[in-house]
């Protein structure tokens, strides 16, 4: 009887130990899952020629036009910090969907989606419904890097589009132009990405233009401003608020269609043109970082390569979540 009762103790142990070591290889592999879901090679049985269609297709729009690259790495990152990047930025309005377009942050500001959907078109007629959105504008922001002789990387790849847009989120997740250090800081953090990388994709305005009405307060009443380079900036932004809102200006004057690190040389100078820009270089924790970059602009090329491939990361839809949709501005 005392060798039935350990037989059945014995079997018991072993049963459990058995599933505790399942349960934890299950862990483990859903972890390692997770992690090695987006891939480089993701495409390269499916649709082995769909990156070299997206560059070309990219590499021309900016040709066309130089303020693009701007405009697309912007648009990839508008997409990134809304519930991650799954594309939902480029879903136009529709009976089921609110679209981010007309979010405060991006609504007569955030362009290049005809740019994007030209892409998705020359990539359908090689690859039918196999490459996403999401990818496609992962890619398209380092084609517009390196069309702006800025640095280029690896871009993982194999995210699903979003069923959804999220306007609300975009209100209350996409940094503004008057946030302080702490909130860009706490933004950036909220979507896993440090203070450094934060500058470092801040250095992205080195090819940027804003809108009057997102500098116009600081121009004429800001206080930790380059005086000549405040009043150089009046003459095409004027100081009623009802007039010339749309105007453009280059967020660096220097050499403002060359991706390089001139933007924080100027922010040293006190010459940002938005507020969100000159906080970091305010005496603030960030001023050593733009420090670095102004002097080591290979260093500011490899951390924001590397930041872009961390921003590419924040919560991609995979494996059966979400689609590939046909057209990137609506749903199938």
């Amino acid at each position: 009887m005392a060798l039935l009762v350990w037989s059945r103790k014995r079997s018991s142990s072993i049963a459990s130990h058995a599933f505790v070591s399942a349960l934890l290889f299950l862990i483990l592999q859903l972890s390692t899952t997770c992690e090695a879901q987006l891939s480089s090679k993701f495409y390269d049985k499916t649709c082995p020629n769909a990156l070299s269609v997206i560059k070309s297709s990219i590499r021309a729009a900016v040709s066309r036009e130089r303020r693009m690259a701007a405009s697309l790495i912007r648009l990839h990152f508008h997409d990134c910090f809304v519930k991650g990047c799954d594309a939902s930025i480029l879903l136009d309005d529709s009976r089921t969907i609110n679209s981010e377009k007309n979010a405060l942050a991006n609504k007569n500001s955030a362009r290049g989606y005809e740019v994007i959907e030209a892409a998705k078109a020359k990539v359908e007629k090689i690859c039918p419904g196999v490459v996403s959105c999401a990818d496609i504008l992962a890619v398209a922001a380092r084609e517009a890097s390196a069309a702006a002789s800025g640095p280029s990387w690896t871009v993982k790849l194999g995210r699903r589009d979003s069923t959804s847009a999220y306007p609300n989120v975009a209100d209350s997740d996409l940094p503004r132009f008057t946030d302080s250090l702490s909130t860009l800081i706490s933004r950036f953090s909220g979507k896993g990405l440090s203070g450094r990388d934060m500058v470092a994709l801040s250095g992205s305005h080195t090819i940027g233009q804003a809108q009057c009405f997102t500098f116009r307060d600081r121009i004429y009443n800001g206080t930790d401003i380059n005086a000549s380079f405040a009043r150089n900036r009046r003459r095409h932004c004027p100081a009623n608020a009802n007039q010339g809102n749309d105007k453009l200006a280059p967020l660096e004057l220097v050499t403002p269609n060359s991706f390089d690190n001139n933007y924080f040389k100027n922010l040293i100078q006190k010459k940002g043109l938005l507020e969100s820009d000159q906080v970091l270089f305010s005496g603030g924790s960030t001023d050593s970082i733009v420090w670095e970059y102004s002097k080591t602009p290979a260093t500011f090329r490899s951390d924001f390569a590397s930041a872009m491939i961390r921003m590419g990361d924040i919560e991609p839809l995979t494996g059966s979540a979400g689609q590939i949709r046909r057209i990137c501005s609506a749903v199938n």
